[in-house]
């Protein structure tokens, strides 16, 4: 019995020892947990103070930039102002001679601007004419497939297309009995405008021909333009000093040559009505 309150004596001790550790530990631990909690929350402010600052830096730079933009700015206006200025003082006072020489320069560009409108006037004028010659030609001819016969006016000037289907015979520059009739009727529009010139051009698609006397394209687009001169001139009367013969060959095409269509519209002859030039250059020349 001795023996067992001795032991109970001896390790009494050591359990008070080891209770009062547990509970140190245990304090300690929450010390640290709080600790750790306040480190982390001081990590987290740190990172938003430097957010914070990157951001002030970067808006700080913009506002330098817009600062610097506005001096510039700021400085051009100065620079203008001053130019103005100096302008305003130079021109502050004008003598008699520098008046006089304003006086006449805006009378010449008030006689500049006459001239103009007269230019204007003529180009109308002769704009209106063009539109009437192709109405007149139009209504002499009728009513033709327009595949066969187009009339246009292009920057000015009359153009007549007649296919070749029309005026020839396949191969030839034989003018059909059709072909004389239309001519016919364009030579008597022609023959009243008595100041009008024209030229016929013949033109062809890029198969080569060769056939008797004819040797290439040129010559068969030549002959075709001069077989339809000499009906204009011979049988309607128009007079050969107002007419040109010319041919083209395969050279100015309209239309590609690759297919059957395209070659189809190549092959035309073309009667153009020559603007008046020497009229034109009168426009140009100074009044008196």
């Amino acid at each position: 019995m001795k023996l067992k309150y001795f032991l109970l004596l001896a390790l009494a001790p050591a359990f008070l020892f080891s209770c009062v550790s547990s509970k140190k530990f245990k304090a300690a631990q929450a010390q640290l947990d709080s600790l750790n909690q306040a480190h982390s929350k001081l990590q987290g402010d740190f990172k938003l103070c430097e957010d914070d600052k990157a951001e002030n830096a970067r808006k700080n730079a913009a506002y330098e930039n817009e600062i610097a933009d506005l001096k510039k700015q700021l400085a051009f206006v100065k620079e203008n102002n001053t130019t103005a200025l100096k302008q305003l003082e130079d021109l502050s006072v004008i003598s008699a001679a520098q008046a006089e020489s304003i006086k006449k320069s805006l009378d010449n560009i008030g006689a500049k601007d006459a001239y103009i409108q007269d230019l204007q006037a003529s180009l109308a004028r002769k704009d209106s004419l063009n539109m009437a010659l192709v109405m007149n030609l139009k209504g002499a001819i009728g009513n033709l497939d327009d595949q066969d016969i187009n009339i246009k006016v292009d920057k000015g000037v009359v153009f007549i297309d007649i296919s070749d289907k029309l005026l020839f015979r396949s191969g030839s520059y034989d003018i059909t009995e059709k072909a004389k009739e239309v001519l016919g009727k364009v030579a008597q529009v022609l023959k009243n405008q008595s100041d009008v010139e024209f030229m016929v051009e013949g033109h062809t698609d890029d198969i080569s021909y060769s056939k008797g006397v004819l040797l290439d394209n040129w010559d068969l687009s030549v002959k075709r333009s001069t077989a339809v001169v000499r009906v204009l001139q011979k049988q309607y009367g128009l007079s050969p000093a107002k007419i040109i013969a010319a041919g083209r060959g395969e050279y100015v095409p309209i239309a590609d040559n690759n297919t059957a269509q395209g070659r189809a519209a190549n092959r035309r002859t073309r009667i153009v009505i020559l603007p008046q030039l020497d009229q034109f250059f009168k426009l140009l020349e100074p009044k008196q």
